[in-house]
């Protein structure tokens, strides 16, 4: 006899797997009645209109295309949102929303997860999806966290074309975060066909998924075209092109704004947000999604030979930073300082207030640690995102004789750098991807994490304890314990909580930003307007 699943909330509300703002009310109500609705006949005669361009703050790279190589930030998810879909996904009106899978359920001895798969749909070549496509996507993933999900799921099992079955070896409280939020790519679903036909580095070349946009064409580094899918099973999209361009300079993000050569642009910081605040033509739209940033000393903390390697040192650096005030001139005081690399309403996060800027106390510090005339650091590796970040960090670090030079590099071998741990000095590292304090932990403090630059054995035994542990408050102590090791043994610079600061121009009407609750770009696509 077929297995019909229960509805989702039932084990979501008996064991809450994601961050706290999952138990919202209209979130809930909206699933419990069946998010999305049907299209309305108008929704469904509608035709798009228009293209819509954004200008975003890196260089466009294919990598971002697939979504089996999400390296544990949101950064892929702002081209995977359109071109790709997943089973379950962040939506406006819930944190969870069935998307490809319609319902859900946890087994009561919490070794198996079964999902009902929609009916009806397409990839953008035609190909119907199955579960045959949710299984391959599963066994291709290796981006972050991979070792993790391959370890303990058992097996994957299908039903029937339209029903799949997650068997674990044993009970794992995360498999949901990790497989139905953007804290990795392992949900969002690919064509078995197709993809193993043309291969994994020709599919970054000619993507083909299930999303509200298919793609077009795509100019190296520079731009990415997408064209409307109005077949999308949600709605029809309103904007029939959309154009996403790398520009990694801010101020020509900015003079595209003011031209209308783009609609929406990114991360316009420090003197450029004040500047789109002023012009009546543009509207500032910051967001706070769940980014935190932080310095990583790499392995330098571990070698005898470093300065870095003296706890003292690095609690000088931290003490160095004056955060409120870079907060305000950066950010216009949108971003939240922080003693940690986690995210306040993460669901296990330990709230930790940052060490007070006292410059007096870190050269003091530094002269306890046999460094009363400071050292040079050498370079400070930055996102070229977030040179006016990096250079503010450089400048009060080398104020109290912790002499660095800012360096900054694009997104794409920077994280190359931090995953294959090629830096050598100091580097600004962060996150925006959605999850948990386990899955930010499994990303960049586990010692197999895929950003970590933490060796810690007694961490990586606690974090194992906890990834078993089924007694919510048991697991939470936990990872309070490590979050606190952290702290108290300074393993980081964290700085803060970032508030993004985006914009849009007069021909918008939905840019999208803010519509996905702590996400931290526009989307859902599908959803984003022009002025008629």
């Amino acid at each position: 006899m077929r297995h019909k699943p229960q509805h989702p909330i039932m084990s979501l509300t008996r064991r809450r797997l994601l961050q706290g703002t999952l138990s919202s009310a209209a979130g809930l109500v909206a699933w419990y009645q069946g998010w999305p609705r049907l299209r309305t006949a108008a929704a469904q005669k509608r035709e798009p209109s228009g293209q819509m361009t954004w200008a975003v703050h890196i260089q466009i790279a294919p990598t971002w295309f697939d979504p089996a190589e999400t390296p544990g930030i949101i950064t892929p998810f702002m081209f995977m949102y359109a071109m790709h879909d997943a089973l379950l996904k962040p939506m406006p009106d819930n944190p969870m929303a069935p998307s490809l899978a319609t319902t859900w359920q946890e087994s009561s001895d919490g070794l198996t997860y079964d999902f009902e798969l929609r009916q009806g749909v397409k990839f953008h070549n035609g190909d119907p999806f199955t579960a045959e496509d949710v299984k391959f996507s599963f066994e291709r993933y290796k981006g972050t966290s991979a070792g993790d999900l391959k370890q303990k799921v058992k097996a994957v099992e299908i039903v029937n074309p339209h029903y799949i079955r997650f068997q674990l070896h044993e009970p794992w409280p995360d498999f949901l975060t990790f497989y139905a939020t953007p804290a990795a790519g392992v949900g969002w679903i690919v064509p078995k066909n197709y993809t193993e036909k043309i291969g994994s580095e020709k599919f970054k070349e000619q993507p083909i998924g299930l999303g509200p946009y298919r793609f077009v064409h795509y100019q190296p580094g520079v731009e990415l075209i997408l064209e409307a899918n109005t077949d999308y099973w949600r709605k029809v999209p309103h904007v029939k092109r959309l154009v996403l361009k790398g520009v990694p300079e801010a101020t020509t993000r900015l003079a595209m704004l003011k031209k209308q050569e783009a609609d929406v642009a990114y991360a316009l910081f420090g003197a450029l947000g004040e500047e789109v605040r002023r012009d009546p033509n543009l509207k500032l739209e910051p967001v706070v999604p769940p980014t935190t940033q932080w310095i990583v000393f790499t392995y330098q903390q571990y070698d005898p030979k470093s300065p870095w390697y003296d706890k003292r040192v690095r609690l000088a650096a931290n003490h160095a930073i004056n955060r409120q005030a870079v907060n305000e001139s950066e950010t216009l005081g949108y971003s939240i300082p922080t003693g940690s690399i986690m995210p306040r309403k993460f669901d296990g996060a330990l709230p930790l207030e940052p060490y007070a800027y006292d410059p007096k106390k870190a050269k003091q510090l530094l002269t306890e640690a046999g460094y009363p005339n400071g050292f040079d650091a050498r370079d400070c590796t930055v996102d070229i995102a977030f040179t006016g970040l990096g250079e503010a960090l450089v400048n009060d670090l080398t104020a109290v004789g912790i002499r660095t030079t800012m360096r900054p590099m694009e997104r794409a071998p920077d994280q190359a750098a931090h995953r294959e741990k090629t830096h050598k000095t100091l580097a600004l590292q962060g996150s925006g991807a959605f999850g948990s304090a386990a899955t930010r932990l499994d990303a960049f403090v586990a010692s197999k994490g895929a950003q970590s630059w933490i060796k810690d054995p007694e961490i990586d035994a606690w974090y194992a304890q906890q990834a078993k542990e089924r007694d919510r408050k048991k697991r939470e102590a936990l990872l309070h314990q490590i979050q606190q090791k952290l702290y108290h043994e300074v393993r980081f610079i964290p700085i803060w909580e970032l508030g993004g600061l985006h914009a849009s121009g007069p021909r918008v009407a939905v840019s999208g930003v803010g519509l996905i609750p702590l996400f931290a770009f526009s989307g859902p696509y599908e959803d984003v307007q022009l002025n008629s």
